[in-house]
Formats: structure tokens, C-alpha cells, sequence
């Protein structure tokens, strides 16, 4: 039997579920996503910037997150930032638990949390901008139809080292080709 796969957006009870996912999270998965140990945010900081989404209308959003779930269970979430409403933001992924890995399930929650984005957020274009040497998320991106851009060294995020990252973009006028 076929796992249904859906996407909605994030609500206060998700909130432990991603606070759970980055301080339970071993080290060595962390760094091989390109983040920097010493810069995550505490429970109560985590908690704040969550909370704050919830209570900002898109407009005013500096991130919005979409859970992502298998038969109904949440299983990770997506999430932009750098958002420049009606312009332009920047997108993440992040599947939970390893099981839920490496399956496929990942490219089609990608392909259902993007019409969020670019609906809600009025995007003009999309980019994710994932650790280089990071493979499952670049070949997933790859998968969706994002655009290769380049490979550039940058700290691409308040959580992460410097650090060599894969620059795609998708824009709104592909986005609309993929449907």
C-alpha cells in the first residue's frame, strides 16, 4: 500500500515536533547539513521564532514553515526565510527521522509545499541553497525541477558554517511549467 503524502501549514502543535527534531538531532547528521553546533538556538529561542510565524500575516512573515506528513503523521517540515514578499525567498528541507529517508518521499513533499510559497508569499522566484557536499537534497532539488545556478563558499544561514552550497533557483514561471 501506497503511503499518502501531504503538506499543510504549521500550527502551535507542530511546534514541539521541530523544536524535538533540532535538539534531538545527532551531531554528526547536523554538520552534515552544514550546521554550525555552537549556533543553535535554545528550546525557548526555537519556541519565539515559531510562534512569532504563526502570529504575522504573510506580508509581514521573515519565515514560514509548511509541515510535511506521511498518512497523516507529521514527518518534517519545509521552511523559507530571506523572504522578500512578492519577490523572492529562500527555501529548506528537512525530513525527520531517518526511515522517512531516501524513499522518494521527499521529492513530492517538495512539489506540494511549493504552491505555498509561491501562492502565499506572491514569489516571483524560489531558491534553495543547500550544503554542496550534502547530496540528498541538491539530488532532490535536481528531481523537482529547480535550476542548477553554481556552487559559491558563504554562510548560507544563521545556523550554519561557511561553507560550500549549491545555488538553484526556480522560478514562477517554471513552477507553473512543473504543474
Amino acid at each position: 500500500m501506497e503511503n499518502i503524502l501531504s503538506v499543510r501549514e504549521l500550527s502551535s502543535d507542530d511546534i514541539e515536533l521541530i523544536i524535538n527534531y533540532w535538539t534531538t538531532a545527532d551531531e554528526a547528521f547536523l554538520k552534515g547539513m552544514g550546521v554550525e553546533l555552537s549556533k543553535l538556538p535554545t528550546k525557548e529561542q526555537w519556541r519565539g521564532m515559531l510562534s512569532e510565524q504563526l502570529s504575522q500575516s504573510y506580508e509581514e512573515k521573515k519565515a514560514y514553515c509548511v509541515i510535511w506528513q506521511i498518512d497523516g503523521k507529521p514527518v518534517g517540515h519545509s521552511n523559507v526565510n530571506k523572504i522578500i514578499f512578492g519577490e523572492e525567498a529562500f527555501m529548506h528541507l528537512h525530513l525527520w527521522n531517518n526511515h522517512d529517508r531516501k524513499h522518494g518521499a521527499g521529492v513530492e513533499l517538495v512539489k506540494k509545499s511549493l504552491p505555498y510559497f509561491f501562492k502565499n508569499l506572491k514569489l516571483k522566484t524560489l531558491y534553495c541553497e543547500p550544503y554542496a557536499l550534502n547530496l540528498a537534497p541538491n539530488k532532490t532539488l535536481s528531481k523537482v525541477g529547480f535550476r542548477f545556478i553554481n556552487e559559491y563558499i558563504t554562510t548560507p544561514g544563521f545556523l550554519n558554517f561557511e561553507q560550500p552550497v549549491n545555488r538553484w533557483e526556480l522560478t514562477s514561471e517554471r513552477f507553473k511549467e512543473l504543474k
